[in-house]
């Protein structure tokens, strides 16, 4: 009897271990089934968001920078320079060419956690490098002729200031964009109607693509001209960098498919995945800033003159955003607006001649009198603060603004 209850209770327990045994192929097929899926959405999306940031991808010539290639930067984790554009002149895939309409700067620093973002006037006038035929010109052109490359050299050439990428973006359709991040929260720096839609001052209002698109182009009605309208796009841009600061929405592939289609840029897949990765928390405390310039006429095209002074003040600002030192910029004459087309480019008549030499006429456009030495002696001690401060929440900054802007519009 022993022995057949002995056979009983191992039969028993090889019965067990069976059903054991079956349960755990099953636990195992299951989870290896719901590994193979989850594995396959992960090849899926991988692939998806690489296609997008491949189709993205077209190098713009941007030799290393001062401060190091782009490779090198991103790779160590180092303070990086991209150069943001963006243009009007339809889908990208079309074209890729015409003005570029928003030139801005944006510096992001892991290490201080830090992004640093400014807006270059477009109507600056500005000899191009390799293009001294069609110089002096504006500042929107040089990618015009040389894409990026030139572009970069100009600021290289009046600013000391090093790009380490560039991202042209469609600015036509950034609806889409701010579509595909759902939306962006914005406080209208003044009230205006424009292409059916109302803004008010101050009034934090939840904007879709088409709302944003219309804010931020928007000029003729704006009293800062096309400085406000600067002001506008990078409000925008930042509610941008604020909403998609995530990876998961950087990287998430409905969102990199829409930027393919609208976006241009040096930036490969890996470098993009890298930004992610390290340098996403510096765009949690973002400080804009812009070139500011007197408005003249020649030959009957407008310009912006950009005074010395101010030249230095945002090569400063970007270069110590870098960690790099500060550099003097040229003060040569040649190199701020002066032309042989221009009726009186010497600088013995530097008195009342647009592009004479900023630094000794009084009542030139873009003097230090004018523009320079008042912003500098704000500057030096809070007067970013003070138009951050009245960037979207007050208007604090509008009065020093507008001073500065003089007869610019």
């Amino acid at each position: 009897m022993k022995t057949l209850k002995n056979d009983n209770n191992i039969n028993t327990r090889v019965g067990k271990r069976k059903k054991r045994g079956k349960a755990k192929r099953v636990f195992w097929s299951i989870l290896a089934v719901l590994l193979l899926g989850i594995g396959g959405f992960a090849y899926y999306e991988y692939h998806t968001v690489k296609n997008g940031a491949d189709l993205a991808y077209k190098s713009g010539g941007i030799s290393s920078a001062e401060n190091g290639s782009k490779n090198s930067v991103i790779s160590s984790s180092k303070p990086i320079a991209i150069l943001l554009m963006g243009t009007d002149t339809g889908a990208l895939g079309r074209t890729y060419k015409g003005r570029t309409d928003s030139i801005m700067v944006a510096v992001l620093n892991p290490k201080t956690e830090k992004t640093t973002l400014v807006s270059f006037e477009r109507d600056q006038q500005v000899n191009l490098p390799d293009y001294p035929d069609k110089s002096p010109s504006k500042l929107n052109a040089a990618y015009a002729y040389g894409n990026a490359k030139e572009l970069a050299k100009v600021l290289k050439k009046y600013y000391n200031i090093p790009i380490n990428a560039y991202v042209l973006i469609n600015m036509g359709d950034l609806k889409t964009i701010v579509n595909k991040v759902g939306g962006i929260d914005i406080a209208p720096v003044l009230s205006f109607s424009y292409e059916g839609y109302t803004f008010t001052k101050g009034k934090t209002t939840h904007m879709n693509g088409a709302k944003a698109l219309a804010y931020s182009r928007m000029r003729y009605d704006d009293p800062q001209g096309d400085y406000g309208r600067q002001k506008r796009q990078r409000q925008v841009l930042s509610a941008l960098l604020k909403k998609a600061e995530s990876a998961t929405t950087l990287l998430n592939s409905s969102f990199i498919s829409s930027l393919s289609k609208q976006v241009q840029t040096d930036l490969t897949f890996a470098d993009l995945t890298s930004l992610a990765k390290n340098y996403l928390a510096a765009t949690k405390n973002l400080k804009t800033d812009y070139t500011h310039g007197t408005g003249y006429m020649q030959n009957g095209v407008s310009y912006q003159k950009i005074s010395v002074s101010e030249r230095q003040r945002i090569s400063n600002l970007i270069r110590k955003a870098l960690g790099i030192k500060t550099k003097k910029v040229s003060t040569d004459s040649s190199d701020t607006s002066t032309s042989s087309s221009t009726s009186s480019s010497s600088s013995s008549s530097a008195g009342n001649t647009p592009g004479s030499n900023a630094s000794g006429s009084t009542t030139a456009p873009g003097s230090d009198t004018n523009t320079g030495s008042n912003y500098n002696s704000n500057y030096g001690s809070n007067s970013n603060s003070t138009y951050n401060s009245g960037y979207g929440t007050q208007d604090s900054s509008q009065n020093m603004y507008g001073q500065n802007t003089g007869t610019g519009y």
